[in-house]
């Protein structure tokens, strides 16, 4: 079982991340479907469909998820990339501007992506869901408590999605990474979600800058 073939979305596919990951999936024979926010940076993205969408909208997403069925085909891989960072400052620093912002990113976009792509990767032979933390869910600090938060409840959400798979007699699985930073490791990152579809996937990565 390979990545060939199979329909993968991968949101925030704009960031440097993102285009890692998509053109390791192009190379591997998978047919992404990249999504962005914006139409000129989506562009220059290697990857078979480009949609422009709002995925802090439910309805939007809803409607991305039926548009790449018709077009594309079922899907069997979600991985989400959006994310954001905002900080500083010590406790007293962190605002409810940021609050918003990264919650809807960090958490919104994959709340929103997984309950309308659910029933294709539930549906798959091989369905995957890949999310990416951070080390500051475990080691947290005042001047990064709103951006932690965030990640501790996307991974709980993720967690979620993985016990709705195994209920429901799927073999979709769901896979955890983790970072310190992903400044340096998006060809890393890139070639473990290529593997994703090598075995049976592991629930949780750390991924280190090689030393």
């Amino acid at each position: 079982m390979t990545a060939a073939g199979r329909v993968v979305v991968v949101p925030g596919a704009t960031g440097a991340a993102g285009r890692a990951v998509a053109s390791a999936l192009t190379r591997a024979g998978a047919r992404v479907v990249a999504v962005g926010t914006d139409a000129g940076r989506l562009a220059g993205v290697d990857a078979e469909v480009r949609e422009v969408c709002d995925l802090g909208d439910f309805d939007a997403t809803l409607r991305l998820a039926e548009k790449v069925a018709v077009t594309v085909g079922r899907v069997d891989g979600l991985i989400h990339l959006v994310g954001g960072w905002r900080g500083g400052g010590g406790l007293a620093g962190q605002t409810d501007d940021d609050w918003e912002f990264l919650q809807g990113r960090i958490l919104g976009t994959l709340r929103n992506t997984t309950r309308a792509f659910d029933e294709d990767l539930r549906a798959s032979d091989a369905g995957r869901l890949a999310v990416v933390s951070s080390t500051a869910v475990q080691r947290p600090y005042p001047g990064g408590a709103n951006y932690s938060t965030a990640k501790l409840a996307a991974e709980t959400w993720a967690r979620a999605v993985d016990r709705g798979f195994s209920k429901s007699g799927s073999p979709a699985r769901t896979t955890i990474f983790v970072v310190s930073t992903l400044n340096g490791l998006e060809g890393a990152l890139a070639e473990r979600v290529v593997d994703l579809w090598e075995s049976l996937p592991p629930e949780r990565v750390l991924l280190e800058p090689t030393r």
